[in-house]
């Protein structure tokens, strides 16, 4: 899935709409679905940047699929919006306690509500041009492309995504079962194994470049992103 994903959770058709419409214009990709337990499928497969939840939804709802996302151990880190025409301090209360990241009452402006969205990623530590970088290696996850010092590393799509992940978390390990999650999704079934085999080539693309340690083995737990300066002092 694209890192520019964002996915919008709301049953009004027209407010569904209009919000795809505008926020597609401003340079993201849709998903969007009519209730919790339709997101909680597509949250099966690799993780969108951010999520737009309306708090009343049919079956489940928005309150409920926060606090479901937040016990979730692939999607507790997930910048999560909630979108309601509740606008009383204690429902604003609620929607924090429940592990809402930001809160925008109805009716609002669409323009508003990107200034909202772009702010969120800022603050979680996304790149707004969609640039992650490490010394000279740069991953640009809007034209998908890696480049080391302004040449490009041409890699497979998954090796792109797992690159990305642990980029956005440096220096934190994972296990395979987590990198298989975020990267592969969970309505996927492939072995663990399958996880060394896409660092090994990734390994590969970089190892010209100097730049194969980045990507670190952490022993009886899984694989992380180094830090520059620690890489450079193997």
């Amino acid at each position: 899935m694209s890192s520019n994903v964002i996915l919008l959770v709301e049953d009004e058709l027209e407010i569904r709409e209009m919000l795809r419409f505008s926020l597609e214009r401003a340079g993201f990709e849709i998903i969007a679905v009519e209730s919790g337990e339709e997101a909680l499928r597509v949250l099966d497969g690799p993780l969108p940047r951010l999520v737009i939840i309306d708090w009343m939804l049919p079956g489940m709802s928005g309150i409920e699929l926060a606090r479901k996302l937040r016990r979730d151990s692939i999607a507790t880190e997930l910048p999560l919006i909630m979108l309601t025409a509740r606008g009383e301090e204690t429902d604003k209360l609620k929607s924090f306690d429940a592990g809402i990241d930001d809160y925008v009452t109805k009716p609002f402006s669409p323009k508003e509500l990107i200034a909202r969205i772009k702010a969120l990623l800022r603050r979680s530590g996304a790149s707004e041009d969609g640039l992650l970088s490490s010394g000279t290696l740069t991953l640009d996850t809007k034209s998908h492309r890696l480049a080391v010092g302004g040449e490009d590393v041409h890699i497979g799509p998954t090796e792109f995504r797992l690159l990305e992940l642990l980029m956005r978390h440096p220096d934190r390990a994972f296990d395979r079962a987590q990198l298989l999650d975020r990267v592969w999704g969970r309505n996927v079934y492939v072995e663990e194994r399958t996880v060394d085999v896409h660092v090994l080539r990734l390994r590969k693309a970089l190892m010209p470049f100097g730049m194969d340690k980045l990507v670190e083995t952490v022993r009886g737990v899984g694989y992380r992103f180094a830090a520059r300066s620690r890489a450079e002092a193997c």
